[in-house]
């Protein structure tokens, strides 16, 4: 079992053609996904090669889905150019789009996702700025790096790429049922709180970890609904212990202001909610490590 993304998903690439697209279509390919095709309208049409795979290349992502029953799309196109590639997604009715481009705007973000919101959309928004879906020895639509890990019985939504690599390497032993990237902007689609009720209602997810960073109250949000709403161990790590208040870190969405979105009083909201939350990525893991061990 999995959440979002399984052996049984199609996916087609909007900027298949492009170099970002091209390289990671293949690693997506290696990986064992089903990719179907792109789109890149001014390539319509025509064919692009991996290995001895053929995909063709459409001119809108309806034509995409029409013609290959295409279930999830990875985008790649460049930041000015996002916002249209989305509106077009969400209005073909795709049900997983999975946003790796960084440097969105936020105001586009912020337009797309209030589009997406609307009533009798259909669409699920991974990103922007994230690595992407992955449930290993099955599918991989993003970034991730597919050789990392197998599958298992650990679910992980974690808002950096390079710590969601680092905590899938670290628990390699046990394995993960999914992990999903949801980016660090300060406007992202799917959240914490929709991956933990994903994973809750998932049977073969048994513990999973919730990685955060400083900045703005999502991980407090998150503490709050897993007191309420989550029966399943979980384990955290927030990211940022050491940085100093009002200076913006790494990601946009990481600001500091007052005592909230400091990393103190985030690990005080998630112990608040039982969850136990590790002071490094690898004291983390040996948490879980723990964890799993209780459960047999």
């Amino acid at each position: 079992m999995s959440i979002f993304l399984n052996n049984d998903s199609k996916v087609i690439v909007q900027g298949i053609t492009g170099s970002e697209g091209s390289k990671h279509t293949a690693r997506m390919l290696a990986a064992g996904t089903q990719v179907v095709g792109g789109v890149n309208a001014r390539k319509a049409g025509t064919t692009v090669q991996h290995g001895d795979v053929e995909l063709p290349v459409f001119g809108t992502v309806q034509e995409a889905m029409d013609k290959t029953g295409a279930n999830v799309s990875v985008v790649f196109v460049p930041p000015a150019f996002t916002k249209d590639a989305v509106i077009e997604a969400i209005d073909a009715e795709m049900p997983l789009l999975v946003i790796i481009t960084e440097g969105v705007p936020v105001q586009d973000s912020a337009e797309f996702w209030a589009y997406a919101s609307e009533p009798g959309r259909k669409t699920r928004i991974v990103g922007p700025n994230c690595p992407g879906v992955i449930t290993p020895g099955e599918a991989l639509a993003g970034i991730t790096p597919a050789n990392i890990t197998g599958s298992g019985p650990i679910g992980l939504v974690s808002k950096s790429g390079t710590l969601t690599y680092q905590m899938m390497f670290e628990l390699n032993d046990f394995g993960f049922s999914t992990a999903l990237g949801i980016g660090g902007d300060p406007i992202i689609g799917t959240t914490h709180i929709d991956a933990l009720e994903a994973f809750e209602a998932d049977p073969e997810t048994k513990a999973i970890v919730m990685i955060g960073e400083i900045g703005g109250d999502a991980e407090e949000r998150a503490a709050d609904y897993i007191k309420a709403n989550v029966s399943k161990p979980v384990v955290g790590y927030v990211a940022g212990f050491t940085a100093p208040e009002g200076k913006t870190m790494g990601h946009a969405g990481a600001i500091v202001s007052g005592s909230s979105g400091t990393a103190a009083a985030k690990k005080e909201a998630l112990e608040a909610a039982g969850v136990k939350v590790g002071k490094t990525p690898s004291e983390t893991a040996e948490l879980m490590r723990e964890i799993l061990k209780s459960l047999g």
